[in-house]
């Protein structure tokens, strides 16, 4: 499998992913293991006819899942299946009353299998979820070596497509706040404490929106369709992520220093 190169981190490493990201991410599709994956699920996928043949095939489960970067639940058959089939036309479906709205999306994207006869796959379906599992397993792979930059990544990505949606801002502000790898991203470029997420949501809502369109210039989600301002977003989070980590880095290296002078001191 091939190993992203990842040198160096925050907004050097920005840089230098950007400029070698189509050959890097050409390399990584390229691997044996993960074109075999994927091999498979363009094969298997039209023949599946019920969320049951789904959540049986573990390689099929497993491009599924990782197209929308949740393959942590690849054992939970049984959930998965339950956010399949419920869908997301109920108030109480599963996947609506879920935080995380990665799941309404692979509640969206196989619904053609949640009737009770099944159905075939809409045209290009393979094509779709196969090019996101790579993307996806390419941002893991960057983020075993620099988290922030997976989520960079993602956030890159994600933005631009939810900026294209038909919804009202508040609807797209709370996808952003319901999805949890673009809402940490908005939370660090913004400088929101932990103890934001524990306020009312009605709050975050309106905090995320001024704070947003006061520091990023952003009054819109819709307004990430623009590179500059898309790029704006995520070159604070890294700035941010950085200090972040410089900090706590040193902070360690001073308590080591500490605990190793400790003798001489006592």
């Amino acid at each position: 499998m091939f190993t992203p190169v990842i040198p160096i981190g925050g907004l050097p490493g920005w840089s230098l992913l950007n400029r070698t990201i189509e050959r890097q991410s050409a390399l990584f599709s390229a691997a044996p293991a993960l074109q075999r994956d994927t091999d498979h699920f363009r094969e298997a996928i039209a023949g599946v006819k019920s969320v049951a043949d789904l959540v049986s095939d573990r390689r099929l489960l497993r491009v599924a899942l990782g197209a929308f970067g949740l393959q942590e639940d690849i054992d939970s058959r049984a959930f998965i299946r339950a956010i399949i089939e419920q869908g997301t036309e109920a108030r109480d479906a599963l996947a609506n009353r879920l935080a995380d709205d990665r799941y309404r999306g692979l509640a969206n994207a196989f619904g053609f299998l949640a009737g009770p006869s099944g159905g075939s796959p809409p045209p290009d379906f393979a094509d779709r979820i196969i090019d996101q599992f790579r993307q996806r397993e390419f941002e893991t792979a960057v983020g075993e070596q620099d988290a922030g930059l997976r989520l960079a990544l993602n956030a890159d990505r994600e933005f631009a497509a939810l900026a294209a949606e038909d919804s009202s801002d508040n609807a797209l502000w709370f996808r952003i706040l319901g999805t949890p790898p673009l809402r940490e991203v908005f939370e660090v470029a913004l400088g929101l404490p932990q103890s934001f997420a524990q306020l009312d949501l009605d709050r975050q809502l309106q905090d995320i929106r001024s704070l947003a369109a006061r520091r990023l210039e952003i009054s819109s989600p819709r307004d990430l369709a623009r590179d500059d301002l898309r790029e704006g977003v995520i070159r604070q989070f890294l700035l941010r992520d950085q200090l972040a980590s410089v900090t706590v880095n040193s902070s360690q290296s001073i308590a080591l220093t500490l605990l190793q002078s400790a003798p001489r001191l006592f």
